[in-house]
């Protein structure tokens, strides 16, 4: 018998999360402030291009185990267990900001009707679910029952429907048994993977520790690429050398223009925060940040070097997402190439197969800059072609029409 779930945030993370837990037989409440999200979802319109969610989403709505609202009362009253999926994105000084989640937090408070548990998914700084269950407490009055429980996400970007239903493994942090036995009830028999179970804090330093590993592989590739161009080495070959070795493994060693999108950034950046205010010399992951900033100037640089001036020259641009599969643009470092070309007087041609709009959006068609349809249509009387995406149609592009 499925439970009755409540998610706060229909974006990338609570969408993903709400359709695949009512694939799974759960009743899903997904509650979002913007009126216009929640009609394009009700109506089986997905908001985010993410491969297998448009399938799920008509599924789930048709059989009714899903829902969407700007109700947040009529949520909460239906749910046993509340996941925060909303946004935690990085303020200036490279913390976390967690408007949201507090706002979130202050919500509930007042409309806790009987026990519930309330659990982050939202990445969020070691110790946050700390200052969640204060807020609740300390508005819901003390005779409310509720916990707070860590339970984070590990989707990918453009696999994440695949990545909730088949996980590497689960993370459940949790403080009291009750919570622990609400989610292991929640998990088990569903999914055959490890499940690791530990403390709320725990659970929410495993997601900002893995992501900032993962920029570090990342980072370390990059600084490698650079040494193999001098000595005149293939990089894919050194980093399939490399990863062959169990203890490293291939993912995340693949060169190119560094890391970007929504979590890996600020992920790092916020780990370095809490680490230095509590003393701890995270000089390394400050050089992995710089070492990706590197590689935006390295590009360009090769653009002048094989362009002398890129003033008046036609450039084509392949790719502005920050990872294929995805129309997500959230930190993309294809956006600082188009702006920094564009400023230097290129005309642009741009093409990517899902995340244009977004990119027109921010930056609106002018003199030069063209979005275009094709590949083809992108490389047509260009000098160069930049590609800023690895999209799997641009791995297979012909070359030689390209030419």
């Amino acid at each position: 018998m499925g439970t009755n779930l409540g998610i706060f945030g229909a974006g990338y993370a609570g969408l993903v999360t709400s359709a695949c837990f009512a694939e799974l037989g759960h009743t899903v409440t997904a509650i979002d402030k913007d009126p216009d999200i929640v009609a394009r979802l009700s109506d089986g319109t997905p908001t985010i291009h993410e491969p297998g969610l448009r399938e799920l989403l008509a599924r789930n709505l048709e059989s009714g185990r899903l829902r969407f609202t700007t109700q947040a009362e009529d949520a909460i009253a239906a749910s046993d267990i509340i996941f925060l999926c909303v946004g935690t994105p990085p303020r200036a000084d490279g913390r976390a900001d967690l408007g949201q989640v507090e706002e979130v937090a202050r919500t509930i408070a007042p409309l806790l009707d009987g026990y519930k548990l309330i659990v982050e998914k939202s990445t969020v700084p070691a110790r946050t679910a700390r200052w969640i269950d204060w807020t609740v407490r300390r508005l819901a009055g003390p005779e409310r029952e509720f916990d707070v429980a860590s339970n984070p996400e590990f989707l990918r970007e453009g696999s994440a429907v695949q990545d909730f239903l088949h996980p590497d493994r689960i993370v459940i942090g949790a403080d009291t048994g009750r919570a622990r036995s609400l989610l292991r009830d929640l998990y088990e028999g569903s999914f055959d993977c490890p499940i690791v179970v530990t403390s709320v804090t725990t659970a929410e330093l495993i997601k900002q520790t893995a992501n900032s590993f993962l920029a570090t592989k990342i980072s370390f590739i990059n600084m490698v690429s650079n040494l193999c161009e001098e000595l005149g080495v293939d990089v894919t070959t050194v980093a399939r050398g490399v990863g062959l070795d169990p203890r490293i493994g291939r993912h995340f060693l693949n060169a190119g223009l560094g890391f970007g999108g929504s979590c890996l950034p600020k992920d790092l950046s916020a780990l370095i925060r809490v680490a230095g205010d509590h003393g701890v010399d995270v000089s390394m992951l400050r050089e992995v940040e710089r070492i990706n900033a590197a590689r935006i100037d390295r590009l360009l640089a090769k653009v002048e070097q094989a362009l002398w001036v890129p003033r008046q020259k036609v450039i084509g641009v392949l790719g502005v997402a920050f990872k294929p599969d995805t129309d997500d643009i959230r930190g993309a470092p294809s956006f600082a190439v188009v702006t920094r070309l564009h400023d230097a007087g290129a005309h642009l041609r741009v093409f990517d197969p899902a995340a244009m709009p977004k990119l027109k959006a921010l930056y609106p068609p002018n003199d030069r800059l063209t979005y275009v349809e094709s590949a083809f249509a992108a490389a047509q009387g260009a000098h160069a072609l930049v590609i800023l995406t690895d999209w799997e149609e641009f791995r297979s592009l012909d070359l030689n029409r390209v030419r």
